[in-house]
């Protein structure tokens, strides 16, 4: 991969030929396209959510980039369509974050209360705001990078603010500050600032090792080489 175009290696990546990521993908498209005739298909809405929060209490983002199904949407036949423009900053400033989960939350409880002890409903529920909150990420998604709803994600978010500095990416010094890693990143995140300090301190690093497995001289790792596990 080291002397391919930057255009071909994004489009090597493992995301887009990872048949698990398409796999968790069409969870999200099945929900979408089916869960309002179908809105029991909206309980893996709650799932997801709750898989997330836990994972994000114990590993950071792990989950938002190697196992969430909308996350990996964005990651693959998606990522052909989306933008390059750096995301607002606005989006990642953890206040408008923490506004933006209260919103969705407080929409989504009321929404649930019109008939609370309907499943159906309440599968309903999980399926609009699926489908709405999905759809604002494809928009900003094509605006701006693939991911930008994952920017502002509330179950993201949680795991920023509960795990974000844990299992932190390592930066040796065979790192030659090209940047490569910074190109693959689906956060657009910096990264190679930090060859000095040894450790990249983003807490919104999704862990999904695209990085690792594009840096040409191996000098990005995990704690615990946990890049194996990724792999």
């Amino acid at each position: 991969m080291e002397n391919l175009p930057i255009k071909n290696k994004l489009a090597a990546l493992p995301p887009l030929k990872d048949p698990k990521r398409w796999l968790l993908a069409s969870i999200v498209v099945i929900t979408i396209l089916f869960g309002w005739k179908y809105p029991l298909l909206g309980f893996a809405v709650p799932v997801v959510m709750l898989i997330g929060i836990i994972g994000g209490i114990f590993h950071g983002r792990y989950v938002c980039g190697n196992l969430c199904p909308r996350g990996s949407f964005y990651d693959t036949g998606f990522r052909l369509l989306g933008g390059t423009r750096p995301v607002p900053k606005l989006l990642l400033d953890m206040r408008f974050r923490w506004a933006i989960m209260a919103v969705m939350m407080t929409i989504m409880a009321l929404q649930i209360s019109r008939n609370p002890g309907d499943p159906l409903h309440w599968g309903w529920v999980f399926w609009l705001v699926c489908t709405l909150t999905t759809v604002v990420g494809v928009i900003f998604g094509m605006i701006y990078r693939p991911r930008t709803w994952c920017s502002f994600c509330p179950v993201g978010t949680m795991g920023n603010a509960f795990g974000g500095g844990k299992n932190q990416l390592r930066i040796s010094q065979a790192c030659v500050g090209c940047k490569l890693c910074e190109r693959v990143c689906p956060m657009d995140l910096e990264i190679a600032r930090y060859r000095e300090s040894g450790v990249m301190p983003d807490r919104d690093c999704l862990k999904c090792s695209a990085c690792v497995k594009v840096c040409p001289k191996g000098a990005l790792s995990w704690p615990d080489n946990r890049d194996a596990i990724v792999k």
